[in-house]
């Protein structure tokens, strides 16, 4: 670089830092100042960075993005330059209290993002007359009241009000002067009720509609001249609704849609044949319904359908899928309907089909030959089905090569469990065989499933011990072996699970929302749908003939959530060591032959909701203090136990008399007995006894 080139740099240089020590001197808007002040005012939390302690220009304040007021084309009354808020952004910074209603004079505001906090109460009315404002993030809050019904915001395109506590009608003048630019509107998950506003279709820009779970009611035809004139619409979400009728043939005038989610509503009649329109439509959700007859031709044979989810309904006949025109589809749930006839054979032709949920519905005969080419399949349910034979769906679904979850729930009643030693399931994450009455041991080859991570065998009459290499799954956090007939001690090795000790539970969930069956209270009857997510950290013994101690070293198991052991014929102490089990929720001992005291550490476990050990042969205090407080009199009751709410233990004493001996009430009777010798014999002595021993 030259001498000349150099004085070139350096003067630009000079003149570029003095328009920026020129910007500097720009203070912020005395006006939207103002505002702002009366904003944090309105809060019961402080905002980190605000206030004068801090700085006097609110453009420097975190969340605060300011432009000049001649960058925005504003004219000046004076010499002196101002920035203008054109962006007030403090999501997820846990802000309580009111919104106040001065942040509608900020009339150069372009985005406001306050989601993901606690404010509560109405929402002002001035924040819907901003007309500069293009985004509005109130989402994740508590407000509630309803929403203005006079709206006017010209240049919003994005809108997000959803999960807070609103309720009233929807106001369908959010459109009437706002539709040119609006593409995103979210309502979703408040208390909003009536009829879906005829004026949404005034939304003519509008791609993602989203207004679940409310209490909105209706049937789709009374909107027929609103929301399906959304011709931009791609995704549509008025799942959990009161919505009722029959489906507007309509919905097919929506062609750029590409996910329509109407579940959880009162829809009926039949699906109407109108998919052939729907050339983008990639994800049908249309679960629990009334919908009944078969399914419509242009829906079992479209080629952009990835996810097709039509359980609980009242749909009927064969399945008929066109398997070569279905060419993306990958998860399919038709899960309880009315379906019969054989199960279909043509599934594995869907190439790319990996999800399917087939339980609840009247199948008859096996399941196909043809599954054993099933190679793309990985999650199947088939709870529920009648079926029968589970030796030959066994020997064929083991040739699904990368089958991960199985669930044959209510299914072979009273067959015995196969011990076949050629059996081999390497990939299987999750299996889940409840509730089938199966007979006999669980079988060897059980044992090569080695990354198992959920086993639900419960609800059968299975015998024998439990193997010792169910310590061997490494990635195992939930074992249900409850309601059969095991004997035995639990095996010391399951204390040593690495995924409940120090491992990182990771669930490879299925797609979305699929199936699996969770018993939710003791009864058999109260098997329900719950997906992977929901199933906590659990060790299930309970209802079967088990002996032995509660191994000490189960303390190891510090991610459990569940440990459930009641109705077996355990013995020995509560080991103290449970306490550092710090994450359980339940620890039921309850119907056991459990003795000695309730171990006083265990008022510890802080996030214990439910514990009991009734009906064993425990003595001593109930301990006092943390969760121990909140239980109820049941989870004591059938021992020898005092203090709480059981019977009030001897005054200046820690117990009743069977504490001081350690005894339990089988042995309290020759306790006394023996006292009463000892004492006796004691006086004869004391009568010619020798000084010398007395004093000693």
């Amino acid at each position: 670089m030259g001498v000349q080139d150099f004085w070139v740099v350096t003067v630009i240089g000079f003149c570029f830092q003095a328009q920026i020590l020129s910007s500097q001197n720009l203070t912020c808007n005395p006006n939207d100042m103002k505002a702002l002040e009366d904003f944090t005012s309105s809060l019961i939390t402080v905002i980190d960075g605000w206030g004068s302690s801090f700085s006097s220009d609110c453009c420097k304040w975190e969340g605060i993005t300011c432009n000049s007021s001649s960058s925005l084309g504003i004219g000046l009354n004076n010499s002196i330059d101002t920035f203008r808020v054109v962006k007030l952004e403090l999501p997820s910074k846990r802000l309580a209290g009111n919104l106040s209603a001065s942040l509608g004079t900020l009339d150069q505001l372009r985005t406001l993002n306050l989601s993901h906090n606690l404010l509560m109460h109405s929402l002002p009315t001035s924040l819907f007359h901003l007309q500069n404002l293009e985004l509005l993030d109130l989402s994740s809050n508590d407000f509630s009241g309803p929403i203005p019904v006079d709206i006017e915001l010209p240049s919003i395109q994005f809108l997000d009000i959803s999960q807070n506590l609103l309720n009233g009608s929807l106001p369908g003048s959010i459109c009437d002067k706002n539709s040119t630019q609006l593409w995103v509107l979210n309502m979703a998950a408040n208390y909003f009720s009536g009829n879906l506003p005829q004026g949404f279709g005034n939304c003519t820009s509008l791609e993602d509609l989203d207004l679940s779970t409310n209490y909105l009611t209706g049937t789709s035809n009374g909107i027929s001249k609103g929301i399906f004139r959304l011709r931009k619409l791609t995704r549509l979400s008025i799942h959990d609704n009161m919505l009722s009728g029959e489906l507007s043939e309509e919905i097919g005038n929506l062609i750029n849609l590409v996910r329509l989610d109407i579940s959880t509503n009162g829809f009926s009649g039949t699906i109407p044949d109108v998919f052939h329109s729907l050339g983008r439509l990639q994800n049908f959700v249309a679960h629990s319904n009334r919908f009944g007859g078969r399914i419509p031709p242009s829906l079992s044979s479209s080629s952009t359908i990835t996810l097709l989810n039509l359980k609980n309904n009242s749909l009927q006949g064969t399945i008929d899928l066109d398997c070569s025109a279905m060419t993306s589809l990958t998860s399919l749930d038709l899960g309880s309907n009315r379906f019969d006839g054989p199960i279909p054979s043509n599934l594995p032709s869907c190439q790319h089909l990996n999800t399917v949920n087939l339980a609840r519905n009247n199948f008859t005969g096996e399941i196909p030959e043809s599954f054993k080419s099933f190679h793309s399949l990985s999650y199947i349910s088939l709870s529920n089905c009648s079926l029968s034979n589970i030796s030959s769906v066994l020997q064929i679904l083991q040739q699904c090569q990368n089958l991960t979850t199985l669930v044959l729930t209510l299914n072979f009643r009273g067959e015995q469990f196969p011990a076949d030693p050629t059996l081999q399931f390497e990939k299987l994450k999750i299996l889940i065989i409840a509730n089938c009455r199966l007979t006999g041991v669980i079988p060897q080859w059980l044992s090569t499933s080695s990354r198992l991570q959920l086993l639900d065998i419960s609800w059968n009459h299975l015998e024998g011990t439990i193997p010792v290499w169910f310590g061997n799954f490494s990635s195992l956090f939930y074992l249900d072996v409850s309601n059969n007939s095991f004997t035995g001690e639990i095996p010391r090795s399951l204390t040593g699970l690495p995924s409940l000790i120090n491992g990182r539970i990771s669930i490879e969930e299925p797609s979305y929302d699929f199936p699996l069956f969770m018993k939710w209270n003791v009864s058999a009857s109260a098997l329900q749908y719950n997906q992977v997510w929901s199933f906590r950290p659990t060790l299930d013994f309970s209802n079967n003939n088990l002996n032995g101690p509660i191994w000490p070293d189960f303390r190891k198991l510090r991610l459990l959530h569940v440990l459930d052991l009641k109705y077996n014929r355990l013995s020995g102490p509560i080991p103290s060591s449970l306490s550092e089990m710090v994450s359980l929720e339940t620890l039921d001992l309850a119907h056991n032959d459990l003795s000695g005291i309730i171990p006083p550490s265990l008022v510890k476990l802080s996030f214990l909701s439910k514990f009991s050990v009734a009906d064993n042969e425990l003595y001593g205090v109930i301990p006092t203090g943390g969760q121990f407080l909140t239980f109820s009199s049941s989870s004591f009751e059938g021992n020898n136990l005092c203090g709480y709410d059981a019977a009030p233990c001897p005054s200046g004493q820690d117990g009743p008399l069977r504490t001081w001996f350690g005894k339990s009430s089988k042995d309290y009777t020759g306790v006394i007995a023996g006292v009463c010798v000892g004492f006796v014999f004691g006086i004869a002595c004391f009568i010619g006894i020798d000084r010398y021993v007395w004093t000693f």
